[in-house]
């Protein structure tokens, strides 16, 4: 049975996160977005974890589903007990900084993992997302033994200062990072700022499932990255299909959107591609300081393949590599709140686009049928020809991105001609 994901989330808890953040809210918002399993997210986070326990109620399945006495009721919307970890020690003389998913098959496991890192010092408390003083193995080791049937995943594996294989505290080989544990580790996040394919140039991520979730921070965020599984509906089923890769595919962010997709000084307003940071160097020219150095350079550095050895394809929009045909493909996408924005020359935050986007997503379907599927005329009856437009052109990938860099996100534009906006109407 296929179903949409979204299992990297926050609560209201975590550090930068919206108070909007509560269980009601995710529910409705995945109905919007039309995702069917959330993560939890902060599960160990004493609060949250006791909302968790009144708001949700369990599920044979070994889900949650939002209890009848909240203020929404979406039977629909399923959830899997999770939390995201920052790891942060020293392994081989130098500073690691490493974020990992955990996923828990009941409320129950995450209350024994919670009460054991309490008894080992652990401050879970200081915030949802908990920063401990573990090694990735050591995380590992404490995890799998308090749970055997637990899911460690590591976190938006390219960002420089806390993915897996960032530059600025990663590693260069997924053993390095997960030792004995390795093949226990069925799969990696891609995060924003990468796309599988970029992933799938590295040799040893072959036998890892490629995820991509949304890393929410605020509501409107959630479901800006997917994935569609394939299989049982059920903890079990989740299991099984992240070890045998039992996906459909993903929705992906433009990694060029990403807050580190190139590399650069934002406070000096230097960014450089890949090819500039090999002929110009790491140096920052302004401030002669290291530039964070991005994604797509990092990417140079490890892999082993290039883009032209996957023999990329697009056919209905879906990404796939002639030279990998078993693996799933993906198709990227612009966040409908953003095209409706754009099309009204509106920020993205104020009042107009708020109310078109929820007239939009429950009089048409959700948002990503939306972005996907709904015939543009339809689109077109109920918003306007402008953002049905905007909605055409992103689905053709006809749009100018300027790449982000160095915690700054990219800014995407579906129209360069202005004139070419002015000629369709509004309504």
């Amino acid at each position: 049975m296929p179903y949409v994901a979204d299992l990297h989330t926050h609560s209201r808890f975590a550090g930068a996160c919206s108070p909007q953040l509560t269980i009601p809210n995710l529910a409705k918002w995945a109905q919007y977005k039309g995702i069917d399993l959330l993560g939890t997210g902060d599960c160990l986070y004493p609060e949250w974890l006791e909302e968790m326990k009144k708001l949700l109620q369990p599920l044979p399945s070994g889900f949650y589903r939002a209890a009848s006495s909240s203020a929404y009721q979406h039977d629909g919307v399923k959830f899997v007990v999770s939390t995201e970890v920052a790891c942060v020690y020293t392994e081989n003389g130098k500073g690691r900084k490493i974020h990992i998913l955990l996923y828990l098959p009941s409320i129950n496991s995450a209350e024994r993992l919670a009460n054991e890192m309490k008894k080992m010092g652990l401050n879970i408390a200081y915030e949802g997302r908990p920063i401990i003083k573990l090694s990735v193995k050591q995380l590992c080791k404490m995890v799998f033994e308090i749970e055997p049937k637990a899911i460690i995943i590591p976190a938006h594996i390219w960002t420089p200062w806390y993915g897996m294989y960032g530059s600025k505290s990663g590693y260069d080989f997924f053993g390095e990072c997960f030792g004995e544990y390795s093949d226990r580790i069925y799969a990696v996040e891609t995060g924003l700022s990468s796309e599988p394919s970029m992933n799938w140039r590295i040799p040893e991520l072959d036998k890892k499932t490629i995820v991509s979730f949304s890393d929410l921070h605020s509501l409107p965020r959630l479901g800006r990255e997917v994935t569609l599984f394939d299989g049982e509906f059920s903890y079990d089923g989740l299991v099984d299909a992240l070890r045998n890769e039992k996906i459909i595919g993903t929705i992906e962010f433009f990694p060029e959107e990403g807050k580190y997709h190139y590399s650069g000084h934002r406070n000096c307003n230097v960014v450089y591609d890949e090819k500039q940071s090999v002929e110009l160097g790491m140096i920052c020219p302004v401030c002669k300081k290291e530039l964070t150095e991005g994604v797509v350079p990092r990417i140079e550095e490890l892999a082993t393949r290039t883009e032209e050895d996957l023999k990329l394809k697009k056919e209905n929009g879906i990404i796939k590599s002639e030279t990998f045909p078993n693996r799933p493909g993906y198709r990227k996408l612009v966040q409908l709140e953003e095209i409706i924005a754009e099309s009204l020359g509106k920020d993205v935050k104020t009042k107009a686009v708020q109310e078109k986007y929820e007239q939009m997503v429950t009089a048409i379907d959700s948002e990503l049928k939306i972005l996907t599927k709904t015939p543009i005329d339809l689109i077109s009856m109920v918003a306007g020809e402008r953002i049905a437009q905007g909605v055409k052109k992103v689905r053709d990938g006809d749009i100018h991105i300027e790449p982000g860099y160095d915690n700054t996100y990219g800014k995407v534009t579906i129209w360069e001609d202005e004139n070419e906006k002015d000629q369709i109407p509004l309504l």
